[in-house]
């Protein structure tokens, strides 16, 4: 049986959510903050959280970068209020895998969490094999979230994954921002694209010997990003 984590401050809410996901066979924790959140994670394994960004305390956004930075990658689903697009990709640069804005729809909410399960894949210590891509400077695992560059060996984000596999499987073509906001995030509105910027930045840290001069992750003026598995001169 899957569990779930449900961090939500509103009873009234929280007890649903508990009810709609128990009525289809998971077992489900509720967390009334951050802190409580973090503290039934640290002594509980969940299979995926559904997470409120206005929580007394800690916020969502907080809660989620603090697991992240922790190594703990449980499949998370913002759920909140705050719907803009700015909002929705400062939830994703914190580390979450979904984001669905209230009010919602129950059928939305289950498929969205059930959609995560699916994707719990990623997190699975024995995946299938083959999901690797070799690079001039290291491979990386797509299924271990992970980057081997030299002796060192490289956390990923979900999120971090999913934008460097689309730029890979597009290895040598351009990808605008706009394609990497609507395919890998599934933001369609017209939005600040400077997440997408600050994700490139940071996957260079990983990737690159002089991450200022780029010879794999490289930015077309004007157009997008490209990734080369051979060092561009």
């Amino acid at each position: 049986m899957n569990r779930i984590l449900v961090v939500e401050d509103e009873k009234h809410l929280a007890d649903g959510l508990r009810f709609n996901l128990e009525a289809e066979g998971f077992a489900v924790d509720v967390a009334e903050s951050g802190e409580d959140a973090l503290e039934k994670l640290q002594h509980k394994s969940f299979d995926a959280m559904v997470l409120d960004i206005m929580l007394p305390g800690m916020d969502g956004f907080e809660v989620a970068t603090r697991l992240r930075r922790n190594g703990n990658f449980v499949p998370t689903l913002m759920l909140t209020a705050r719907g803009r697009p700015e909002d929705v990709l400062k939830g994703f640069e914190a580390g979450a895998d979904d984001y669905l804005a209230k009010p919602f729809d129950l059928a939305i909410l289950l498929a969205r969490v059930r959609g995560l399960l699916r994707r719990k894949k990623w997190l699975e210590p024995d995946p299938p094999a083959g999901n690797t891509f070799s690079f001039d400077r290291g491979v990386i695992d797509f299924d271990n979230l992970e980057l081997r560059v030299g002796d060192r060996q490289v956390p990923l984000t979900k999120m971090e994954a999913d934008l460097l596999k689309y730029l890979v499987e597009r290895e040598g073509r351009i990808v605008t921002r706009k394609a990497l906001l609507e395919d890998v995030w599934g933001v369609h509105e017209d939005t600040d694209t400077r997440a997408i910027d600050n994700f490139i930045v940071r996957l260079r840290r990983h990737l690159e010997k002089e991450p200022s001069s780029p010879q794999h992750l490289l930015t077309v003026r004007g157009m997008g990003y490209k990734f080369s598995a051979q060092p561009e001169k």
